[in-house]
């Protein structure tokens, strides 16, 4: 009988939509001219794939077990037996034994010379297993302690230059920050920020050395990071990336990179800042592809959808998004503006900066170099007539004044302020200065927002909650009568990097401007007063949503707790 015909590992990817056709068929091309290099090294080499796809598929294709970061061993294996040098060059490592056979991680589980010789020298059966080649060579630097990461091995192509230091001057740092080594140092910190999930990179330069750090579900976590003196040569070739003046230090720079990784359109919207010993450099991650347009993906319950929905779809006023920085308003208003865009509404925005492009939408970048501020960028795109305009923030009270007579006028406003909840909104903007029977005129809706981390899918596990914890929570009004309360809490595994955690959801409130409210607004009620009646109008708060939220296994009531609070 026949055995069943082994599919190609391209054609695997493409099945996972790890690949697109094109992708396939130009590394395809390039292997032509490499001298056999193989296909899925490749793909991570062009950017057209993660390592982690590629080991995935190529575990699929060979019938193997992928090897998790936990099943790497505590102690060397073999050690008596094996150099620590043919483990490296063969990019192989024994993480399990028994009497019958020898567990082998391998970046190439095909490689039959190296499965022969470890047959040879243990007298035992070999089981090759799929390993990530990070995963591989941090276990080897762990283990025998001599061996290098791949940041190691790049930062020692150019360990002994003698002009890395920050007094470099302006061609010298040009020249280090061109050269390959240093490109595949900022690459290398850019593509594993991307395998971690990151929604920004900093890189801090201190007194005594150089910090990576990636925030990672909203909570900042310290990487492996280049030597200090390699801070100035980092930093340039970051600066030419974006466009930015690398002899301008002593002022703050935001700029733009666009790349292809991973075969995903990547923006990183750069800002650096002088500090003590250099400048530090914030870099977000803006994934085109990675961001659920999708009111229920974002958090949204029934009825705070409903609510919201009922106030976005008014011909005209204003709609406010409020919370901190970092809180997810902004994909929110894309969401709303992409609910919004058809063929019979315009839609200008005015933002800074622009962060994602949306087809259908006129998107404007506001340069205060050139006096194209938000008020004067609004001014002129009232005469453009739009149905609906998109501000990215509320930040003063020119900003406002346009925003109000823009309502006045017979537009849907949309807009973002930072305040910490629904309420405090209104007092905020009476204390820049709007008038109070204009903001009762315009204002229509205001949506506070929280981010907290959702739990992972695949290790979560459910307690009882204990009697003290559901009387201070006020959890026993989600619960039948005389039943107990569920909650859930992070354990850990391979999928979720042994965080417990995968992404983030939002935690909400909507308010909608009602008569009662309308009313509380023209006596300068404290923002208590209009929290109160908004409750009292049915409004969910943030709090609630939150434990909702936790009820249901989607976070930890401490996350909750952590970002929200009763009032």
């Amino acid at each position: 009988m026949n055995s069943p015909v082994r599919k190609r590992l391209g054609e695997i990817l493409i099945e996972r939509g790890k690949l697109d056709a094109a992708g396939l068929d130009r590394a395809l091309r390039v292997q032509e001219d490499s001298r056999g290099e193989r296909l899925g090294s490749l793909l991570v080499t062009l950017g057209l794939c993660a390592q982690r796809d590629v080991a995935e598929a190529l575990a699929i294709q060979l019938g193997l077990q992928l090897v998790d970061v936990a099943g790497y061993p505590e102690f060397p294996i073999l050690e008596e037996r094996v150099s620590a040098r043919f483990l490296r060059e063969s990019r192989a490592l024994p993480i399990r034994e028994d009497e019958q056979e020898v567990a082998l991680a391998m970046v190439d589980p095909t490689d039959a010379y190296t499965i022969g010789a470890f047959k040879m020298v243990t007298g035992r059966e070999v089981k090759p297993m799929v390993a990530l080649p990070t995963e591989l060579e941090a276990a080897l630097e762990r283990l025998y302690g001599a061996g290098k990461s791949a940041l190691g091995q790049i930062v020692g192509d150019v360990e002994q230059r003698d002009d890395l230091s920050f007094d470099a001057d302006i061609q010298q740092l040009k020249d280090l920050a061109a050269e390959a080594p240093v490109i595949r140092l900022v690459s290398l910190i850019v593509t594993n920020a991307l395998e971690q999930r990151a929604s920004d990179i900093h890189v801090e330069p201190f007194e005594n050395r150089l910090i990576v750090r990636y925030r990672i579900d909203g909570v900042l976590h310290e990487v492996e990071s280049p030597p200090r003196r390699f801070s100035a040569a980092v930093i340039s070739r970051i600066k030419i990336m974006a466009n930015l003046d690398i002899a301008e230090r002593r002022l703050p720079q935001d700029g733009r990179i666009r790349l292809r990784v991973q075969g995903k359109e990547i923006d990183l919207r750069v800002s650096t800042v002088p500090t003590m010993h250099g400048e530090s450099v914030v870099m977000r991650i803006l994934d085109k592809g990675g961001v659920p347009l999708d009111f229920r993906k974002l958090g949204f319950h029934d009825d705070t959808l409903k609510s919201f929905m009922n106030v976005l779809m008014e011909p005209h006023g204003i709609l406010l998004v409020t919370g901190p920085t970092g809180s997810g308003k902004t994909t929110t208003l894309y969401t709303a503006l992409e609910t919004l865009n058809k063929p019979d509404v315009k839609i200008l925005t005015v933002e800074d900066p622009v962060e994602y492009q949306m087809p259908g939408i006129n998107q404007i970048q506001v340069k205060p170099q050139i006096e194209l501020t938000f008020a004067n960028a609004l001014r002129s795109i009232v005469r453009q007539d739009p149905d609906v305009i998109m501000i990215g923030e509320i930040r003063d009270l020119e900003t406002a004044q346009i925003a109000v007579q823009s309502a006045l006028t017979g537009h849907l406003v949309l807009s973002t302020v930072h305040t910490n909840d629904a309420a405090s909104t209104v007092n905020r903007l009476l204390d820049m200065g709007i008038d109070d029977y204009l903001l009762t005129s315009t204002m229509i809706g205001i949506l506070a927002q929280r981010l907290v981390r959702t739990l992972c899918a695949a290790c979560k596990e459910p307690y009882t909650a204990l009697p003290e914890i559901v009387e201070q929570l006020g959890l026993r009004r989600y619960a039948r009568t005389g039943a107990d309360i569920t909650l859930w809490h992070e354990k850990g595994c391979p999928e979720c990097a042994h965080t417990g955690f995968m992404g983030r959801i939002s935690v909400m409130e909507m308010l909608p401007m009602t008569d009662p409210l309308r009313s509380l607004v023209m006596k300068h009620a404290t923002s208590m007063e209009l929290r109160n009646e908004a409750i009292r109008g049915g409004m969910v708060t943030m709090y609630e949503d939150g434990l909702r939220k936790a009820l249901d296994g989607t976070t930890t009531f401490e996350e909750v707790l952590r970002v929200t609070r009763e009032n």
